[in-house]
C-alpha cells in the first residue's frame, strides 16, 4: 500500500510549489509548454487527492490496492457494503467521494454560467454591433479601444470603431490575428477548469495562481501565432497603442494597462534564445506528474477486467 500512496502523494507536490512554477523565468518564453505543466500539475493533484483516500480506505481488505478496491467493488455490488473498514477508512472514502462531488459541481456551476455569459452577450453584439465583412468582425459604435473574441460554435471577433481609428491596417491585421487564434484554440475552455478549480478552493495558493497566471499565458500563445504572420515589432506597437491611456485631458504621462501587458510586450522585443530541450522537458514532467494517479485510478480498472476474464 506504501508505494500507491507515496504514487498518489507525489502528485500533490506542484500544487504546493504552485507559485514557484508561476515565477520561473522560462515560463513567459515557452507558454505553451508552461500552460501544459500548469493543466498537469493542477489535474494530477486532484487525481492524487482523490486516490490517497482510496488507497487508505481499502487499506485493510487486501495487501495491495487494486485487489483492496476490487474487494470494496465487489463488496458493494454484493451488497455487503463497508464491511472491513473501520471509521477512518470510511471517512477516507468519503472524503474522495466529496472531493469528486466538491470539483463536479463547481466545474458545473462555472461552465453553465459561463455559457449563458457568452450566449448574452453574442446577443448584445447582434444588437449593438455591426458586421464588417471587410474584416469579418463586428465593429462596436464606441470610441473605447476594444478587441476581443466571443467563443462558441459562432465565435465572432468583436472591435469598437475607436480602435478601427486607431490602428494602421497593419496594425489592425495583428489584432485580428491575436483574436482569432483565441477563438481557434477555444482558450475559453482551456480557462474554465482554472476558474472552476479556483471557485473550488479558493483558499489554495496554487489554485489562486493558476487562474492569475494561465490567462496570461493564454495571451502570449495568441501572441505568437499573430507574431509569425505580422512580426513581433508591430504586435508589440499595436500592444502599446491599445494599452496606453487616452490623453484627451492633456496629461502627458504614459502607462501601460497592467502588468501582463507590459511583460507581453517586453517578451515581444526581447531578442532571446529558446532552448529546445526546455518545452521537452516541461512534457515530460507533466506526463510523469499524471502517470502516478493515473495508475492508482485505472489499477483497480484493469484488476477488475483481468479478474472477470
Amino acid at each position: 500500500m506504501t508505494v500507491w500512496l507515496v504514487a498518489a502523494g507525489v502528485a500533490l507536490a506542484p500544487i504546493a510549489l504552485g507559485g514557484r512554477l508561476a515565477a520561473a523565468p522560462w515560463t513567459y518564453r515557452h507558454p505553451r509548454a508552461a500552460l501544459v505543466l500548469w493543466q498537469a500539475s493542477c489535474l494530477a493533484g486532484g487525481l492524487g487527492a482523490v486516490g490517497i483516500g482510496l488507497v487508505a480506505a481499502v487499506a485493510p481488505l487486501a495487501a495491495v490496492f487494486p485487489h483492496g478496491a476490487h474487494t470494496l467493488a465487489s463488496q458493494i455490488v454484493n451488497g455487503h457494503g463497508l464491511n472491513g473498514l473501520g471509521p477512518l477508512h470510511i471517512a477516507a472514502l468519503a472524503w474522495s467521494a466529496g472531493l469528486i462531488v466538491w470539483l463536479l459541481v463547481h466545474t458545473t456551476r462555472v461552465t453553465v454560467k459561463t455559457i449563458a455569459q457568452q450566449r448574452r452577450q453574442r446577443l448584445l453584439v447582434d444588437v449593438v454591433a455591426d458586421h464588417s465583412p471587410v474584416y469579418d468582425a463586428y465593429v462596436l459604435p464606441s470610441r473605447e479601444r476594444v478587441a476581443y473574441c466571443l467563443p462558441g460554435r459562432r465565435k465572432r471577433v468583436v472591435l469598437s470603431q475607436g480602435t478601427l481609428d486607431l490602428l494602421s491596417p497593419q496594425e489592425l491585421e495583428a489584432v485580428l490575428g491575436h483574436e482569432r487564434a483565441h477563438a481557434r484554440g477555444r482558450h475559453d475552455l482551456v480557462l474554465l477548469p482554472f476558474i472552476a478549480l479556483a471557485r473550488a478552493f479558493p483558499w489554495l495558493p496554487a489554485a489562486r495562481t493558476a487562474r492569475e497566471t494561465v490567462p496570461t499565458l493564454l495571451e502570449m500563445i495568441a501572441d505568437d501565432h499573430a507574431r509569425r504572420t505580422h512580426g513581433e515589432y508591430v504586435l508589440a506597437r499595436t500592444l502599446v497603442r491599445m494599452a496606453s491611456p487616452q490623453l484627451d485631458d492633456g496629461a502627458g504621462t504614459f502607462a501601460l494597462a497592467d502588468a501582463a501587458v507590459a511583460e507581453r510586450v517586453f517578451r515581444l522585443l526581447r531578442h532571446h534564445e529558446r532552448p529546445r530541450w526546455v518545452p521537452a522537458a516541461a512534457y515530460s514532467a507533466a506526463t510523469l506528474l499524471l502517470s502516478g494517479p493515473f495508475a492508482v485510478l485505472l489499477a483497480p480498472l484493469l484488476c477488475i477486467t483481468v479478474w472477470n476474464i
